[in-house]
């Protein structure tokens, strides 16, 4: 093939805020598929907040992406060339390639794709790892009854969205929280929450007591930060809150500001027997069935909603992540890379 392999690499590990510096745009032959691989051609690339994560080389539950090596990431990818005699060219697939143009596989944790029964970029989204996370997190960890309150923080972006609308459908209430009023908008008018606030509102704390008369039950931790300074007070007696993301805290370097607050949460954790339980999605894989299941009707039947937010061109991907981690993006974000 005389077509080239563009890949983004991580050229350096970010102090704070990431910025176009810590990637390079690199250019390789087009691999070449060995018997028992075939030939992936990436489509689309999701853009998460966890690979911030594996820009560090911090301690963490994954292994950093290492300095030259492709930033890591899903993708949905087509084979264009097969010596698995599982698939063939022409068959659209999950994969997990990373930030480049072509990847080479084995066939080892690729999952095909139907593009008939919904958009393939819905396996990056809302059929994929954000909307399993968002129902193994709120059902395993959450457990919504009806009449409860329930409050999500980044309401808008594909967890949050997800956690609001699996909360009604479960009879609870769902109030969410976003950045503006457009993004507010969204999570009130189009996913159904019964309240949506605004997190850089100067009244937040007070908003959101307005919006939980009868305290808040469950609370899907994204963000961290000055959100989790609003809801603590209002946390009742056995709430229960899946810690998915810090998204506040990422770019954070050196010790915390402010006093020491532990003490104070863990005072609130004996008295009201609070459950704070931080997981990763892949500790739920046995529930994957259902989820695929679920979802799928519930989105058939215009049950559960959904909002992509694309960009065209693999050499744009670190400046939409970089706009990611300051929530410029406008619902779940993907890069159209072919």
């Amino acid at each position: 093939m005389t077509e080239q392999n563009l890949q983004v690499v991580l050229a350096s590990r970010p102090t704070g805020r990431p910025s176009p510096d810590n990637f390079e745009l690199v250019r390789t032959p087009v691999p070449t598929p060995g018997e028992g691989q075939l030939l992936l051609k990436i489509r689309y690339l999701s853009l998460d907040p966890y690979m911030r994560g594996r820009m560090s080389a911090a301690k963490s539950y994954a292994a950093p992406v290492e300095i030259g090596q492709p930033m890591e990431g899903g993708t949905v990818a087509e084979v264009i060339e097969s010596r698995h005699p599982d698939y063939a060219a022409g068959d659209i697939v999950l994969s997990h390639s990373g930030w480049q143009s072509y990847a080479l596989s084995d066939g080892a944790g690729l999952r095909k794709l139907d593009p008939e029964q919904a958009p393939v970029t819905t396996a990056l989204g809302v059929l994929g790892m954000p909307g399993f996370t968002a129902y193994a997190g709120l059902l395993t960890i959450g457990q919504p009854k009806p009449g409860e309150t329930v409050v999500v923080a980044a309401a808008s972006g594909p967890v949050g969205a997800t956690v609001g609308q699996i909360a009604r459908l479960k009879g609870a209430r769902a109030i969410g929280i976003a950045g503006g009023p457009e993004k507010c908008a969204l999570v009130r008018d189009e996913f159904g929450f019964d309240a949506a606030l605004d997190h850089r509102s100067p009244t937040l704390a007070e908003d959101l007591r307005a919006a939980c008369p009868n305290g808040i039950d469950i609370y899907f931790e994204n963000v961290g930060g000055k959100v989790w300074d609003a809801v603590f007070p209002l946390l009742n007696t056995f709430a229960r809150i899946p810690v998915c993301g810090l998204v506040a805290q990422y770019n954070s370097t050196g010790p915390f500001e402010g006093p020491d607050r532990l003490p104070v949460l863990m005072r609130d954790v004996l008295t009201k027997s609070l459950t704070i339980r931080g997981f990763i999605q892949r500790e739920f894989q046995a529930q994957r069935p259902a989820f695929y299941r679920e979802m799928a009707e519930w989105i058939a039947e215009g049950r559960v909603k959904y909002k992509e937010d694309i960009v065209d061109g693999l050499e744009h991907a670190p400046e939409a992540f970089i706009g990611l981690l300051e929530g410029r993006n406008f619902g779940k974000l993907v890069v159209r890379v072919a």
